[in-house]
């Protein structure tokens, strides 16, 4: 198939392209590299079934496709704080114009949103069912209102024009091609670590995440996108919970080198307490659960953090 992968030099796009690429596919990849990295698409550039295009996702572009993965935005609060203006216009115009192709063509298409639609939730864990508990005036809500309404967009252009959807919920995923500057926790431990700085946990460190590494997450896109029991929402994450406090001891014990304490900073503006996925349709619809244990995924990403210092 001709699979457009928008934000594919990104964390989860640059694996999204190898994996299909793999498969035999012909991959367009489309991105403006505001976070992705060339780096990242180093194996594969080359290849001759896969293609680059520098573009915006802000502004129309006519591509002829079988499937896209809509992953174009910036994902960590550093990042899609930086112009939050622009991640607005990326989540609601680049759905927009990513919609418009699959709709043009008849491709299926699937939107990567995520956790952050439930805002600080008052569940736990969270179900698709649940319409969650977000500040729309909040310093995150340019990402958090942006991805709800992308699914809107995506839910009106199926029930309009019949234009064939997935939508995935992503919950924090991790791995190997990670930014490291990014400032999303486990990047920020392991740096911190590998630099002998103290790692820095916000708040008390009571607070919780679930972790899912990078090719479960991958696995389980795929698997929702060749599927036709669901349209979604479907949670894709790990439901095993830890706190932050847990998540930082652990990377330490992976990392005897270093020398690395504790500390603790005030808590950030809307930073939710909870973050565990239900994903009792993933496995249901998709027969996916993620594989992968913390520990060698952590190590893995350890790896990469080490070999490009």
């Amino acid at each position: 198939m001709r699979i457009l992968i928008t934000g594919g030099t990104g964390f989860i796009g640059s694996h999204l392209c190898q994996r299909l690429l793999n498969e035999g596919n012909y991959i367009i990849c489309l991105d403006n590299n505001f976070t992705g990295k060339m780096e990242n698409i180093t194996s594969i550039k080359n290849h001759p079934n896969f293609e680059f295009i520098r573009h915006d996702i802000t502004q129309p572009i006519l591509l002829e496709v079988d499937q896209i993965y809509h992953l174009a935005c910036p994902a960590s609060p550093k990042a899609y704080q930086y112009n939050p203006i622009k991640t607005i216009k990326t989540n609601i115009l680049g759905t927009l114009n990513a919609l418009g192709i699959a709709k043009r063509v008849k491709a299926t298409i699937l939107l990567t949103s995520t956790s952050e639609i439930y805002g600080d939730p008052t569940i736990n864990p969270q179900v698709e069912e649940y319409w969650g508990n977000v500040n729309p005036i909040g310093i995150r809500s340019c990402y958090d209102e942006g991805k709800r309404v992308a699914e809107t967009l995506m839910m009106e252009y199926n029930r309009s024009n019949q234009t064939q959807i997935r939508i995935a919920r992503i919950f924090n995923t991790y791995g190997p091609n990670m930014d490291k500057d990014d400032g999303r926790v486990v990047s920020n431990f392991i740096n911190q670590a590998i630099n002998q700085q103290d790692i820095t946990i916000y708040g008390t460190g009571d607070q919780t995440r679930s972790f899912c590494y990078v090719d479960d997450t991958v696995e389980a896109l795929i698997k929702l996108m060749n599927q036709n029991k669901t349209n979604g929402p479907i949670n894709i994450g790990n439901p095993y919970e830890m706190t932050m406090n847990e998540l930082a001891q652990k990377i330490l014990t992976l990392m005897p080198y270093s020398s690395s304490k504790i500390v603790y900073e005030p808590l950030p503006n809307d930073d939710p307490r909870q973050r565990k996925p239900d994903i009792s349709k993933a496995k249901e619809y998709l027969d996916w659960t993620p594989s992968t244990k913390l520990e060698d995924g952590l190590n893995k990403t350890i790896k990469y953090f080490l070999d490009i210092y």
